[in-house]
């Protein structure tokens, strides 16, 4: 089947690997989101469609995916009431809305509003790739958004665009300045360094970072690319990315406890040219997210729910369970917090890519690429 760049087309929503319900958890399990293992998510992912208007190496393949039906993604209706039941039965104490690519969807400014009304002291932040942001940043800020997450590969159009297979390196650098204008900070961008291509422009795009007050996190490349073409071998580490900056900054690590959060972080100040001391004071601070070296699963606080409303416990997980089919059938919160908690108790210990061995050969790639799981 060809598909037509940028034009949405209906797919098949993929079947789960496991029976559509979950086994019980059992009637003595602690309260909320819990596992298996003792971890509670109270940090809600969820996505708003799976569409994109961007093509980025490293999640979808050039010619695009098969966008869902219309009728397979979730209201606005239905994402106030899944998201109520979290706030107010499962004990969510954070909303991060993703894609896709949200800024696609119409509705976004109206579904931030609802959201916002339903909970005005839920903290809610937004992953973008920012294309288009620059016309939306203030009205996101005025509707009730808290923060924002933008991507940002590259400082030069050239590398951007073979990454991205876009030219929009301007409409995000716009909507980057935009959003922190606007007050949607503290203002975090995420970058995924990929061999060859632009692992050498980090200390660059640092610095520009650390010159305006953003907070930059680079990212390891997952296996979580349409095309299945990840290999542990060609990924860019947290090991690497640190002497990469080591370069031009000394890295310290960040005072602030990590309290569960993906990024690590590090205190950076400038290294001096053949010194090994940095030079001056605190410029800020950079994180490093390396969930494939030095994977965080213990402390892992995450539950996500993907456009047509499946239920997934990790973003490396095979296995979804329909919350959105629950809902639509008549079932009441009671319910739908109960097929939630049954899905989060089986939640694997980890996600088994922190195996010796450069491909990890025990671990299977999930069938969805990450635009379509929402990260």
């Amino acid at each position: 089947m060809s598909v037509q760049l940028g034009m949405p087309q209906p797919r098949q929503e993929a079947a789960p690997t496991l029976p559509a319900v979950p086994p019980s958890r059992p009637a003595d399990a602690p309260a909320g989101l819990t596992d298996r293992y003792g971890r509670r998510a109270t940090d809600m992912r969820l996505s708003l469609t799976d569409k994109c208007n961007l093509r980025c190496t490293y999640c979808m393949p050039a010619e695009g995916l098969e966008w869902l039906a219309k009728q397979a993604v979730m209201s606005a209706e239905e994402i106030m009431r899944i998201v109520r039941v979290g706030v107010e039965q499962l004990g969510v104490r954070e909303l991060r809305l993703t894609g896709g690519e949200p800024l696609v969807r119409h509705d976004l400014v109206d579904i931030i509003a609802a959201l916002r009304r339903n909970h005005p002291d839920l903290p809610i932040s937004m992953t973008t790739n920012g294309v288009g942001l620059a016309k939306k940043a203030a009205a996101l800020k005025a509707a009730g958004l808290t923060r924002i997450n933008v991507s940002l590969d590259s400082l030069h159009e050239e590398t951007f665009t073979k990454l991205t297979r876009r030219p929009f390196l301007d409409q995000v650098l716009a909507g980057v300045d935009a959003a922190w204008a606007a007050g949607l900070g503290p203002v975090k961008l995420n970058a995924v360094l990929m061999r060859g291509i632009n692992d050498a422009e980090s200390p660059q795009l640092l610095a520009w970072a650390l010159e305006r007050g953003y907070e930059l996190r680079f990212i390891e490349q997952m296996p979580l690319d349409a095309d299945h073409g990840w290999t542990r071998r060609n990924m860019i580490t947290a090991a690497e990315i640190r002497e990469l900056l080591s370069r031009d900054f000394v890295l310290s690590p960040d005072r602030r406890a990590r309290d569960g959060a993906p990024a690590e972080r590090f205190e950076v100040r400038r290294r001096p040219a053949g010194s090994a001391e940095p030079d001056g004071p605190v410029l800020g601070t950079v994180g490093i997210i390396a969930s494939v070296t030095e994977p965080f699963c213990s402390d892992c606080r995450r539950t996500r729910i993907t456009a047509e409303g499946k239920i997934m416990s990790c973003l490396f997980s095979r296995e979804e369970f329909d919350l959105l089919g629950l809902l639509r059938s008549g079932a009441g919160d009671d319910e739908l917090a109960r097929r939630w908690q049954d899905a989060m108790w089986i939640k694997p210990k980890a996600h088994g890519m922190d195996h010796v061995g450069l491909d990890a050969p025990d671990f299977v790639q999930p069938d969805r690429s990450m635009s379509a799981i929402g990260g």
